[in-house]
This record gives structure tokens, C-alpha cells and sequence, in this order.
């Protein structure tokens, strides 16, 4: 059994105030013209014995027959239970034949009085017919912005389960790729070691403590890459030249955590070679509510038998895109003359 919310108490209690305006409108009006009380209350038996059956019949469609028979797609049964209720509320039409049969001295019907009789049901009829459509068109539209609502939820839960799946799944990608570099590090330089594992403690630290909310400061996400292109750098030779420029006007302004560093990492790793030359250039600026990440590197394709380029941080990198800045982000990217080319622009 469905729990009774608030939000059916309060409109189980509008639905029941419109049906007071319509029974107590003419009474009211009735009283306050004559201020007679005899008056008032004839006025008011006058319109309940109007509206009494499609009272009944808008309660009974909204609240029983529409959830349970309309909904369901059970429409005979609907239609007969409704014709059934509608003829029992009006049965006082079908008196006439009881009195016409069993009162001494009832004067016979002629045929104006039969016309005003049919005409009379015909119209309690229709109108008992059209308070069921619209028993049942406020209901449609409750129940379809209810399944909007719900399905609006549903898919929120979803997208936060999805970015926090695919941003769980980042921050393994660059620490196996920052351990392997610091890992050859320590056969060369121990020294330099220890202060590359100084710095990815910090990456280590902002990345587990700083980013489990939706947006961080863009700050910490300049310092985040400086660092992170510091102990990538680790593994370049003298053959390759790492610039990077950060031009961050609101230091405030906040972006969706970690969202460049695959594209910095994919640099490193699609362009740099031990035996020619070399080139990652990485930019960003933020001004007004917009930020421009650019990176430009040479274009050296690893081989099939090279899983660390397999583009499982490109393809997270684009779906959070999707995900968190639809239709406000632009994505370009080429390669020319060697020279791969990435250009996001989000309009915040």
C-alpha cells in the first residue's frame, strides 16, 4: 500500500476546496443579495442535488477507478463500473416510471414532458461524462509529472554514480603511471626520488581529499598540474621540452575536478620520445565564465603492444564533459604536421 506523503494530503485538500467554491458559490451569493436564510438554504439543496453524483463520480475516477482500471489499461471494466456508478447517482430519472405506475391519479406524460425528461438525463449524462474526463486528465497529468519527476531523479542518481565511477577510475590511471616513473627515478637519482615522492604525496593527498565535491576551486587544479607535470617531467631526456602556462584571473572560479589531467597525462605519454625530439606545450586561462585548456604535443603513436596508450583517459575525459557541461563545452582536436592539437572551451 502507498504511503499517504504530504503532498497528497495537500492536494486531496485543493481538490476538496474547489468542490466547496463550486456547491457554496450560489448560496453564498444566494444570502449575501437577500440575506434570507430560507433562500439560502434552498439554493443550496438546488445545487447539491446538481452536483452530488459528480462529486461522487470525480472522487471515485481520481482516487479508484482511473489508478486502478484507466491506468492499467483495463478500459471495459473502467467504462463499465463508471456507467454503472453514473446510472445509480441519477437513478431519480428512472422514478418517473415508478411513479407513473404506482400513484393513483398520475397524470399522464405528453410529449414535451417526455422531451424535457430524456433531455434532462442527456444532460446529466454528459455532464457526469466530462467530469469523468476530467477526473481523469488531472490525474494523467499528476501521474505523468510524478514519472517525469522520479525518472529526472533517477538519472541524476545515475550521472553522479557514473562521474564518481569514471573520476575513481583517474585517479588509478595517473598514480600507476606516476609510480612507474618514480620507480626509475630511484635507480638514477635517489634523492630526486624522495622529492617526487614528497610531490605525489600532495597530488596524492588533494586527489583522495579535495575533490569528492562536484566543482573545487581552479586554483587547486592549476597547483594539482603543476605538479603533476613536475614528476612527469621526470622521465623526459634533454631531447623534450615541456612548456606550461597558467593565466587564472578569479582564483575562486570553480571547474569539475581533475578534468584536464588525462589530456596532460596522454601528452606525455603519446608525446615524448627517448630518441628525438620532443614537444608538450600545455596552456590554461580562465577569464569572465569561460576557461581554455590547450595542449599541444608531438605525435609519437605507441604500438599495439603498448596498453598505457590505450585512450581509456581520453574517452572518460570527453564522457565527463558530457556529463557535467553539456551543451556549454566545445571539443577540438587535430593532428598536423606531427602535431597533435586539443582545444576545451567551457562556458560556465
Amino acid at each position: 500500500m502507498k504511503k499517504i506523503e504530504k503532498k497528497d494530503i495537500w492536494l486531496f485538500a485543493a481538490q476538496v476546496a474547489v468542490w466547496a467554491v463550486v456547491l457554496f458559490a450560489l448560496p453564498l451569493a444566494t444570502f449575501l443579495s437577500t440575506q434570507d436564510v430560507s433562500a439560502t438554504r434552498t439554493s443550496f439543496f438546488v445545487v447539491w442535488g446538481l452536483f452530488q453524483a459528480p462529486l461522487v463520480v470525480y472522487f471515485a475516477n481520481f482516487y479508484l477507478l482511473g489508478p486502478h482500471l484507466f491506468f492499467k489499461r483495463r478500459y471495459w471494466l473502467f467504462v463499465l463500473i463508471n456507467l454503472v456508478l453514473i446510472l445509480g447517482l441519477n437513478s431519480q430519472f428512472f422514478m418517473v416510471f415508478y411513479h407513473r405506475n404506482n400513484i393513483p391519479n398520475m397524470p399522464e406524460m405528453n410529449a414535451n414532458m417526455w422531451i424535457g425528461f430524456f433531455s434532462g438525463f442527456l444532460m446529466f449524462l454528459v455532464l457526469n461524462c466530462v467530469i469523468v474526463a476530467v477526473a481523469i486528465g488531472i490525474r494523467h497529468f499528476i501521474r505523468t509529472r510524478q514519472i517525469r519527476q522520479q525518472l529526472k531523479e533517477e538519472k541524476a542518481k545515475n550521472t553522479e554514480a557514473e562521474l564518481a565511477w569514471l573520476k575513481n577510475q583517474i585517479n588509478p590511471h595517473f598514480l600507476f603511471n606516476t609510480l612507474n616513473n618514480i620507480s626509475s627515478l630511484t635507480q638514477i637519482d635517489p634523492d630526486a626520488a624522495q622529492d617526487a615522492i614528497a610531490q605525489l604525496s600532495d597530488l596524492l593527498r588533494y586527489a583522495m581529499y579535495e575533490t569528492n565535491k562536484k566543482t573545487v576551486p581552479i586554483q587547486g587544479e592549476v597547483e594539482f598540474m603543476r605538479n603533476y607535470i613536475s614528476l612527469m617531467k621526470l622521465r623526459c631526456n634533454e631531447k623534450t621540452e615541456v612548456n606550461s602556462q597558467f593565466s587564472i584571473l578569479n582564483s575562486q572560479f570553480t571547474i569539475a575536478p581533475l578534468l584536464f589531467i588525462s589530456l596532460i597525462e596522454n601528452a606525455f605519454k603519446h608525446g615524448v620520445s627517448s630518441s628525438r625530439s620532443s614537444m608538450i606545450d600545455i596552456r590554461l586561462e580562465q577569464k569572465d565564465n569561460s576557461v581554455v585548456f590547450t595542449c599541444d604535443n608531438t605525435n609519437y603513436p605507441k604500438n599495439d603492444e603498448d596498453r598505457s596508450g590505450s585512450g581509456i583517459g581520453l574517452e572518460n575525459t570527453r564522457r565527463r564533459l558530457d556529463l557535467m557541461y553539456a551543451n556549454h563545452y566545445t571539443w577540438e582536436q587535430s593532428l598536423e604536421n606531427d602535431i597533435y592539437h586539443v582545444c576545451i572551451k567551457l562556458n560556465v
